[in-house]
């Protein structure tokens, strides 16, 4: 089937040893991580739904002490106006959850969704877009794509969490 949902992947994105820093530091028991009761506002209360995050970038400012550590990610990408930078958790599930489809703004931008984690198993996570393709979690995977447009996160089965970064940017 081919795509009608123009997106791009780009394995291997950054360099090894700046990918296994910050894994390195992403996976410690020091990285501060913050609830979020629901994953995104398509949700009804009480669904049971919820995840992890750690904003790096939000309202035009460093959001994180954290920030500096993620540039490599940043500075591959041709960036005019940077919107948002958040790191997502999304803990196992016995089955592959999808989470509602939802868009990060209301207005035409670019994203970026940098994923952290295959390590020693592969994550069975992925993206879904609109067209129903789906992008596998892969490390040290960008997936480039319009955000305004409705795409899905999901959770994982087969590793601890799913771990990736949001980038939203003009």
């Amino acid at each position: 089937m081919v795509s009608k949902t123009k997106h791009k992947i780009i394995d291997n994105f950054i360099e090894k040893n700046q990918f296994q820093k910050i894994v390195n530091t992403l996976f410690d028991n020091n990285f501060p991580w913050f609830f979020q009761n629901e994953i995104n506002s398509n949700y009804e209360k009480n669904n049971n739904s919820f995840y992890f995050t750690h904003l790096l970038f939000i309202d035009n400012k460093i959001n994180s002490s954290f920030y500096d550590l993620f540039l490599p990610i940043l500075n591959k990408i041709k960036i005019k106006t940077l919107l948002r930078v958040k790191i997502n958790c999304y803990t196992s599930t016995e089955k592959i959850k999808e989470n509602k489809p939802h868009t990060d703004e209301n207005f035409k931008h670019k994203g970026c969704v940098f994923s952290f984690n295959t390590c020693d198993n592969t994550c069975d996570g992925y993206t879904k877009l609109k067209d129903g393709t789906k992008i596998n979690s892969i490390e040290n995977r960008a997936l480039f794509f319009d955000p305004s447009l409705p795409h899905q996160s999901t959770t994982c089965t087969n590793v601890k969490a799913r771990f990736n970064m949001n980038i939203n940017y003009l």
